[in-house]
């Protein structure tokens, strides 16, 4: 379980296929080694994944995760080369603060950015690295319903805002702090997030359609 809350950047060093369907990524953070064990889940840009390797290295850590055949099939993971850029978060741990929301890690399917609007502090447009921007995102049409104006969700592994909704398209607003954080500083017009709705919308949507079909 994670709160969306970011805590590293790291970095894709090796991608390579494994055993057939899997693929396996080495990662570098800055997390301390000591601290992670194997087994560990790290959500790494979005998606839930077990370290299965791990080891120091100068300014933090390497460790390593495989990445199975659902993941690569509702993911940005495919695209992800040596030199990309992950946001990582630790699992959260009993007494920790809940700063953003639930998140499960469990990505429900990829988004497209079709619009980047600088903001300024008098609501101007400006370049898109601050001090804020509003991010336009399309979801694909099965999620689109489970995303509401002022809900949250979860974008690349980090937890958001909804500011407003259209049809299939929603938008959220980037603070100086979350674009220098994270790789959103990274992002631009036609990229690909990894969206993981709200759970309470998710199971609320199941709810609904149990008692529509009498159960």
């Amino acid at each position: 379980m994670f709160t969306g809350i970011v805590t590293d950047v790291g970095e894709v060093v090796a991608a390579e296929d494994f055993q057939g369907t899997l693929r396996r990524l080495r990662i570098h953070s800055a997390y301390d080694p000591a601290g992670i064990a194997l087994g560990a889940s790290i959500a790494c840009g979005g998606p839930c994944l077990t370290v299965v390797a791990v080891g120091p290295r100068e300014g933090g850590s390497w460790f390593e995760v495989d990445c199975a055949a659902e993941t690569l099939a509702r993911t940005t993971v495919p695209r992800w080369h040596v030199g990309t850029r992950v946001n990582l978060e630790r699992a959260l741990k009993i007494g920790d603060e809940l700063g953003g929301h639930i998140v499960t890690g469990h990505v429900d399917g990829v988004g497209e950015i079709i619009g980047w609007d600088g903001i300024t502090e008098t609501g101007g447009a400006d370049d898109p690295w601050g001090p804020s921007a509003r991010v336009t995102v399309r979801a694909p049409r099965g999620l689109a319903p489970f995303i509401a104006e002022k809900g949250s969700v979860t974008l690349d592994g980090t937890s958001l805002t909804v500011n407003g909704v259209a049809d299939d398209t929603f938008s959220v607003l980037l603070i100086p702090h979350t674009i220098a954080v994270t790789t959103w500083r990274d992002r631009k017009v036609g990229d690909a997030l990894n969206i993981e709705v709200d759970l309470m919308a998710r199971y609320a949507a199941r709810l609904a359609e149990a008692r529509a079909a009498g159960y």
